[in-house]
C-alpha cells in the first residue's frame, strides 16, 4: 500500500513501534463496545511514535495517557536508502536495545529493507535485477553485519519485519517483478541471519491487507523460514466497511486462517486511521478483532492521518482507542462469610487413677568409726630463765631547801651485795621496815643548825682556816644473816650537814 511520506531519516516510512498490553475477553457483536479487562491476554500492544530517541521516551507517555497500561512493544524502522543503515550503523539501536533489555516480557520489533533506494519508485524492471541478485548472495554481508550488530546490542531475541508489504507498489523490495526470486532473496537473507553465533531472531512475514499489486500468498518464502505471519491493516479500500475488509480475499480473516493453516502466530505490526478520517467504528472493530484473535504483538501507527494520542485530528476514534486500551480493576466481589457452627465438645472427665505410694526402703548407713591416733606428746623443755637481780641504783635528788625527797627501795627484788663506799656520817635508820609492799614513811632527821653565814661554795673565808669535818657515825651494822639491809646515803658534805645522814633499809626474806 502506497503510505504518505514517512518521517524516518531521509527515507524510513513511519509506522508502528511501542506496545501496548491488549486485555480482554471474548469480542463482543461487531458493533458493541470493545471488553474492557475481562480476561486476560498475552497480547503486547502498543503505538509507533518515533523511529529514534524520542520514540522511546514517548513510550513512558503514552502509558500514562492509557492510565497505566503496561507498553511491551518498541517498534522502529531501519532507514532504506543506504547499506550501512541496513546493516544497523545507525545510534539509535542503542536505545532501543537499552529500554528491551530493561525487562524480559519486552519486545523488540524492528522493519528491515531489503533493498537501498527503498523509497526511490525504482521501476519493476530495476526492482527485479536487484531480487536476482539478491537471491544470488549478492547482499548476504550486508545481513550477516546486522545480525551481529543486534546481537552485540544484547537484543538477539529481535522480531525482523523483513521486507514487509511485498505486496504492494511503494518499496524497492517489492515481490510483484519477480516472486520466485524474491522468495530465494528472502530464504537467503533468513540463512545468513540465522549463522550468526547467539542469535534468537524470529521473522515477521507481513503483507498489505488485500489483493494489491499481487495476492501475498505468492511471495509466501516457506514456514522454515517464517515465524510469524503479520498483516498491515489501515482504514481504506478495498471495502466499505469493517466486515468488507474481513471477508475480502487476502483479507483479515484469509490471513488468519493461513496463519493457522502452517501453525504460525500472527501479528498487526501496523494499523490505524487512513481514507475515512477519524472512523471510531473502525477503531472499535479493529480492537474486537484483535481481542478475539489474540495475535502476538500489535502496534497502532501513531502519527497523522492514522493515529489517536499524537493526531489530535481524530478526537473520536482517540476516545474510543482510549476508553477500551485503559486497564480497568476487576470488580471486587465480596466473599460470603459462611459462619462455621461452633460444635461443643463433650468434657469427658478425666478418672483420677490414684498413683500407690511405694514406700522408699530406709537403708541405714552404716557407721564406720573414725580411728583415733592419738597426737604424741612432744615435752617443751623447760628452759630457766636465770634470774638477774636488778641492782637499785639510787638516783640522787636534790632537794628543794630543807625538804629532802627520800628514796623509795624497790619492794621484793633481792639486790646483789654493793660495795659500800667510803664511809660517811649514816643518819640512824628507823626500825625495818616490815617485808609488805608499802613503802614506808620516812622519819624526818633532827634539824641540823645551819651556820650563820655559810660560804656559798662551802669554803672557808679568807684569811680563816677551814674547820675539820667530823666523821659522820656508822650506822650500826646488821646482825649476821639478818634480813634487814641498810644502805648510807651520801648527799654530799654540804646537803648531808642539812639533812643529816640518811640511809635506806630493805629486808630480804632468804630461803632459809
Amino acid at each position: 500500500m502506497r503510505r504518505p511520506r514517512r518521517r524516518l531519516a531521509s527515507t524510513c516510512v513511519g509506522t508502528v513501534t511501542a506496545g501496548l498490553l491488549a486485555t480482554g475477553a471474548a469480542l463482543a457483536a461487531p458493533g458493541e463496545g470493545a471488553a474492557r479487562g475481562s480476561r486476560a491476554s498475552d497480547t503486547a500492544m502498543g503505538a509507533y511514535l518515533d523511529y529514534g530517541p524520542n520514540g522511546v521516551a514517548r513510550i513512558a507517555q503514552l502509558s500514562r495517557w492509557l492510565g497505566g497500561k503496561e507498553i511491551r512493544v518498541g517498534h522502529t524502522y531501519l532507514p532504506g536508502d543506504v547499506w550501512p543503515a541496513i546493516e544497523g550503523r545507525v545510534s539509535f539501536l542503542e536505545d532501543w536495545a537499552k529500554w528491551r533489555r530493561a525487562k524480559d516480557d519486552r519486545m523488540f520489533v524492528l522493519n528491515v529493507p531489503m533493498q537501498a533506494r527503498n523509497e526511490e519508485r525504482v521501476p519493476d524492471r530495476e526492482v527485479a535485477r536487484l531480487i536476482r541478485a539478491g537471491a544470488q548472495g549478492k547482499y548476504d554481508v550486508h545481513f550477516e553485519r546486522l545480525a551481529e550488530r543486534l546481537v552485540e546490542l544484547g537484543v538477539p531475541d529481535t522480531v525482523i519485519v523483513l521486507g514487509w508489504e511485498m505486496n504492494g507498489i511503494t518499496y524497492t523490495h517489492r515481490c510483484a517483478p519477480d516472486p520466485e526470486n524474491w522468495k530465494a532473496y528472502w530464504r537467503r537473507i533468513v540463512r545468513t541471519m540465522r549463522s550468526v553465533p547467539g542469535q534468537d531472531f524470529r521473522f515477521d512475514f507481513a503483507p498489505n491487507r488485500g489483493t494489491d499489486a499481487i495476492g501475498w500468498t505468492k511471495c509466501y518464502p516457506g514456514d522454515d523460514v517464517v515465524d510469524i505471519i503479520g498483516m498491515d491493516s489501515y482504514d481504506q479500500e478495498p471495502g466499505q466497511d469493517f466486515d468488507d475488509q474481513i471477508t475480502q480475499p487476502y483479507g483479515l480473516r484469509h490471513h488468519v486462517d493461513f496463519a493457522a493453516d502452517h501453525g504460525k502466530e500472527i501479528s498487526y505490526p501496523e494499523w490505524g486511521l487512513f481514507r475515512r478520517g477519524d472512523n471510531a467504528e473502525y477503531v472499535r472493530r479493529m480492537l474486537q478483532w484483535i481481542e478475539q484473535h489474540e495475535p502476538l504483538y500489535h502496534t497502532i501507527t501513531d502519527y497523522c492521518p492514522h493515529g489517536v494520542w499524537q493526531c489530535k485530528q481524530n478526537p473520536a476514534a482517540s476516545k474510543v482507542f482510549r476508553a477500551a486500551m485503559t486497564p480497568v480493576p476487576d470488580p471486587v466481589v465480596p466473599t460470603p462469610v459462611v459462619p462455621t457452627p461452633v460444635v461443643p465438645t463433650p468434657v469427658v472427665p478425666t478418672p483420677v487413677v490414684p498413683t500407690p505410694v511405694v514406700p522408699t526402703p530406709q537403708v541405714p548407713t552404716p557407721q564406720v568409726p573414725t580411728p583415733q591416733v592419738p597426737t604424741p606428746q612432744v615435752p617443751t623443755p623447760q628452759v630457766p630463765t636465770p634470774a638477774v637481780p636488778t641492782p637499785a641504783v639510787p638516783t640522787p635528788v636534790v632537794p628543794t631547801p630543807v625538804v629532802p625527797t627520800p628514796q623509795v627501795p624497790t619492794p621484793q627484788v633481792p639486790t646483789p651485795e654493793v660495795p659500800v663506799p667510803v664511809p660517811t656520817p649514816v643518819v640512824p635508820t628507823p626500825s625495818p621496815v616490815a617485808p609488805s609492799p608499802a613503802v614506808p614513811v620516812p622519819v624526818p632527821s633532827p634539824e641540823v643548825p645551819v651556820p650563820a653565814s655559810p660560804a656559798p661554795s662551802g669554803s672557808p673565808s679568807p684569811g680563816q682556816s677551814p674547820a675539820p669535818t667530823p666523821p659522820a657515825p656508822r650506822p650500826p651494822a646488821p646482825p649476821l644473816n639478818s634480813r634487814q639491809w641498810c644502805v648510807p646515803l651520801n648527799f654530799g658534805e654540804w646537803l648531808s650537814k642539812m639533812v643529816g645522814t640518811q640511809s635506806v633499809c630493805f629486808k630480804v626474806d632468804w630461803p632459809f
